[in-house]
């Protein structure tokens, strides 16, 4: 089982098919032009709410963080604005690709925390044949994009367990990445993360500087264990996959009702670690009931 490399923007074609042709129909140009709305009564006021938003935030900066991934910040009208994004969501985006009169719809995991004022960070991979992610590298700062609804995901509660072991494939790390920026940033939230993060090559190991800075931060309450299915020589991470074995070794014991996995990778990691109606994971056979699985 090969982990894919990064950025979370999973095909999700119902959703993506449903958003594209019923909302296209529905969207005004008034829409098209209008400015993130905020809410007024909320301190901070927050940009999104539960639900449909229809509104396009303008593109303030974009890097390249490696070969093919893009770190795109889009900047909110109020500066003093947050997100009002709960933990465990993430956005729907609708493009017009060129040359396209059917819109592309696109949800993608924002890393920005959810108290960061003033703009929203997405992490973009390219890929060849994506519209959308191949839109998204090609638009230049001042350039807008729309954004049709907030996606809630898995209610995290802090401190509900002890200890939580996320694992992320390729594109999985967004949606992971923000679960454990809110943990460590909540200082009520006493969680102890361990992160399993596989990827393709070494250059593929996205946010190793904020992770690094976590452990230092974070001494015995974070762990992050790298795993390079095609490692150069002298790589400092560990060679291969996700397996069985290295979540034997690195994660703490199912028992009991003391811990919880999250998984969130491509669809051949997802089925190997989570399983499928026929057959059981990997999780399951180490021990892990499915009420302590959570797939993003």
């Amino acid at each position: 089982m090969a982990a894919r490399i990064l950025t979370r923007s999973r095909p999700a074609t119902i959703i993506s098919t449903i958003a594209a042709s019923s909302l296209a129909i529905g969207i005004t140009a008034k829409f098209l032009i209008q400015d993130a709305r905020t809410d007024s009564q909320s301190s901070p006021p927050k940009v999104f709410g539960a639900g449909p938003a229809f509104f396009s935030l303008p593109l303030e900066s974009a890097e390249m963080v490696n070969h093919n991934t893009r770190l795109l910040r889009f900047k909110f009208a109020d500066k003093e604005a947050v997100s009002g994004l709960p933990v465990n969501s993430s956005v729907l985006t609708m493009s017009w690709p060129q040359g396209r009169w059917v819109p592309v719809a696109r949800p993608y995991t924002p890393i920005t925390a959810t108290d960061e004022q003033g703009h929203l960070d997405l992490m973009v991979k390219h890929y060849p044949d994506g519209k959308s992610s191949t839109h998204l590298h090609n638009l230049q700062p001042g350039q807008s994009l729309f954004f049709v609804a907030s996606l809630k995901g898995h209610q995290w509660k802090p401190n509900s367990f002890p200890h939580v072991t996320l694992i992320a494939g390729g594109a999985g790390i967004t949606p992971i990445y923000q679960l454990t920026q809110a943990i460590l940033r909540n200082p009520e939230d006493k969680t102890a993360v361990t992160l399993v993060f596989g990827v393709n090559s070494d250059r593929d190991v996205l946010l190793k500087k904020e992770f690094e800075a976590w452990e230092k931060t974070f001494p015995g309450r974070f762990k992050a264990v790298y795993t390079v299915s095609n490692p150069v020589d002298g790589s400092p991470y560990g060679k291969g996959y996700v397996t069985k074995e290295l979540l034997k070794e690195v994660a703490p014991s199912p028992e009991g009702r003391d811990t919880m996995v999250f998984v969130c990778g491509p669809p051949s990691m997802e089925k190997l670690l989570v399983g499928d109606r026929k057959s059981s994971g990997v999780l399951q056979e180490l021990g892990y009931r499915k009420d302590q699985i959570h797939k993003f």
